[in-house]
């Protein structure tokens, strides 16, 4: 007997929504034949706990078939469960006795009763022939869809299929076919299935002999002679999944979450921003290649690949649903990857040495909101000092009153004065550096950290004697008046290295007023006034003056107070540029004025020695 139906959905626009806005690739209708098949076999085991499990999946041309021995279905069965979105052998409620299975209903894949439909994604026919395992009796049916939106059942005789179980047979669609390749069948198979519970065999369509597909148990499951075996299988596991030989390995066992996985250490370098794809399996099927949330964003310098029976997929089955259980799991998989540190600094200490060399940046990033792992770290996470590259530990065991600057370039122009003068200066100017500076404290009580601020410089560098400073108190008076402009005091002093002769200084609050001015300058009536009453009493910017270097005394000694007043703007122009800090407007005037009076200056020399020869 024969009927001929139709399904209870728009085929066409559903296998539009199945390709274009649910699934992201139609490389999903194999895990979906792969799913059936292993959900299948799993209803009959518990229908007939002692049935053997087979599933065979065959390709050859534009056909891919699969064939189990699971649990079969009726005519029925067929029209109810086949043909109608959100249903599914597994939920229970038919004729047959399914209601048992809803309470375990955990050990299947599917959850969302699209099925088989999926496959349309590829097929323009979907045969299926099937035999029931719970009525010995019923007959074999023959359930075959077309992607016009219409279906047959039929009964076939015995012979057509006389043991239970269900072949799926897929004819593909025409512009499809390159996804029922042999080997691109058998790649995809291998990608999606290598975990699952049952053997799976793939065979070509040549006569060659069955290929089996599945790989178990899970390479962090199995058991080797020695540590140095697993780590070589971890090492080759990882360069077949992500393509990187790892610089180390850490388990990732959650039982009570179902959960059990590796991830690989990376052997350089990533950025922070970087979203890493970690690879998920769900009961042993592929669920994805691109988790970006299955961990701490801190611990971007590894990659994942686990299996779980717990966490929920999304319902495309391509990604994690984002729930209080999966930020449960991230929390615990966070601190299985802290606890992995705290044992490196504990007793392998030159694994955890070779660990931060590479990716200190994602440590520091953790221990900014763990003051315990901060503490644990200080001795290992390496820092740009005015003493060179060094841990915190070292040192704070040399500077009890640590600085730090918020910009690398403010930090390159005072970190040599400041070596040289004994100030303990950090460039905090990297990523998460001010952050954990400012924890310091906390964790080593009787170190004090400040922000670097031109007062403390300047303190630092040495006096210059009473008698000098009186001398060239004209001087130091023409440059204080050409530089009030740019609301900049001129101090000084006698520092190293000699061949700096001017350093520029100011603190965040002396940026603030300068920033403030500017905007008072620009701004109309109104703001001005609002501006204006902001004004500020903080500490200016300073010129610092090299009384050591021979350039500086020479200029301080020039009769002419206009040259002495354009070479001070120089000096002003080439610290601001040696400081790397943007110039306003104002300081673009500036360093164009001196450029141009010093050109002035060497031409009218140059032709007044010009001009008294030729009267001689």
């Amino acid at each position: 007997m024969t009927s001929v139906n139709n399904f209870q959905v728009d085929l066409r626009g559903l296998v539009d929504l199945l390709s274009h806005h649910l699934y992201s690739s139609p490389r999903v209708y194999v895990r979906e034949l792969l799913q059936n098949a292993v959900d299948a076999v799993t209803a009959r085991r518990i229908h007939e706990p002692d049935a053997e499990a087979r599933i065979r999946l065959t390709a050859s041309g534009d056909q891919v078939s699969i064939e189990d021995n699971g649990i079969g279905l009726t005519a029925d069965e067929a029209h109810s469960l086949l043909a109608t979105i959100g249903r599914s052998s597994k939920r229970g409620g038919t004729a047959e006795d399914i209601s048992g299975l809803e309470t375990t209903r955990q050990e299947f894949l599917g959850q969302f009763g699209i099925g088989l439909l999926a496959c349309f994604v590829v097929a323009r026919r979907i045969r299926v022939v099937t035999r029931s395992a719970r009525d010995p009796q019923a007959p074999p049916v023959e359930w075959l869809a077309t992607d016009d939106g219409s279906y047959t059942v039929r009964e076939l005789p015995d012979e057509a299929h006389p043991e239970p179980g269900t072949t799926v047979h897929l004819q593909a669609r025409p512009g499809a076919t390159e996804w029922t390749v042999p080997a691109k069948v058998e790649q995809l198979a291998r990608d999606f299935g290598a975990l699952l519970p049952y053997e799976i065999t793939f065979e070509d369509g040549t006569g060659a002999a069955p290929r089996v597909i599945t790989d178990r148990p899970a390479v962090w499951d199995r058991e080797f002679p020695t540590p140095t075996a697993r780590r070589v299988a971890l090492a080759g596991h990882c360069a077949g999944q992500f393509g990187f030989t790892p610089l180390d390995t850490i388990d990732l066992d959650l039982p009570v979450a179902g959960v059990r996985g590796v991830a690989y250490v990376l052997p350089e370098p990533t950025s922070p921003a970087h979203r890493a794809g970690h690879r998920v399996h769900l009961k042993g099927m592929l669920l994805t290649d691109q988790a970006d949330n299955l961990l701490p964003d801190w611990a971007f310098f590894v990659r994942a690949v686990l299996d779980t029976d717990t966490l929920r997929p999304t319902a495309s089955r391509e990604n994690l649903y984002d729930d209080e259980t999966l930020a449960a799991v991230r929390e615990a998989l966070g601190a299985r990857i802290r606890s992995w540190l705290a044992e490196l600094a504990a007793t392998e200490p030159d694994r955890l040495a070779a660990f931060l060399n590479v990716h200190h940046l994602g440590v520091k990033s953790l221990a900014r909101h763990d003051a315990e792992l901060l503490g644990l770290m200080l001795p290992w996470l390496p820092f740009e000092t005015s003493d060179g590259s060094m841990s915190l530990e070292e040192f704070a065991a040399a500077h009890s009153d640590i600085h730090f600057t918020r910009t690398v370039e403010e930090f390159r122009q005072i970190a040599p004065i400041a070596a040289a003068h004994g100030l303990g200066v950090i460039n905090a100017g990297y990523t998460y550096d001010a952050d954990l500076l400012a924890l310091l404290p906390a964790v080593r009580p009787g170190i004090k950290v400040t922000e670097l601020d031109a007062g403390a410089v300047t303190d630092r560098l040495d006096q210059v004697p009473t008698s000098a400073e009186l001398a060239l108190a004209p001087f130091l008076a023409t440059a204080r008046t050409r530089l009030e402009a740019q609301s900049c005091d001129v101090v000084l002093r006698a520092f190293q290295p000699v061949s700096v002769p001017a350093l520029y200084l100011d603190d965040r609050q002396a940026r603030q007023e300068r920033d403030r001015a500017t905007a008072e300058e620009n701004a109309d009536s109104l703001w001005s006034g609002i501006l204006g009453a902001l004004r500020g009493s903080g500490p200016r910017a300073r010129l610092v003056l090299n009384h050591n270097n021979p350039m500086v005394r020479r200029i301080a000694q020039l009769p002419d107070e206009a040259l002495t007043a354009t070479a001070v703007e120089s000096l002003y122009g080439q610290a601001l540029l040696m400081s790397q800090r943007p110039l306003r407007p104002a300081d673009s005037t500036l360093l164009n004025r001196a450029f141009l009076g010093l050109l002035e200056w060497a031409t009218h020399s140059h032709g007044s020695a010009d001009q008294q020869e030729d009267q001689q």
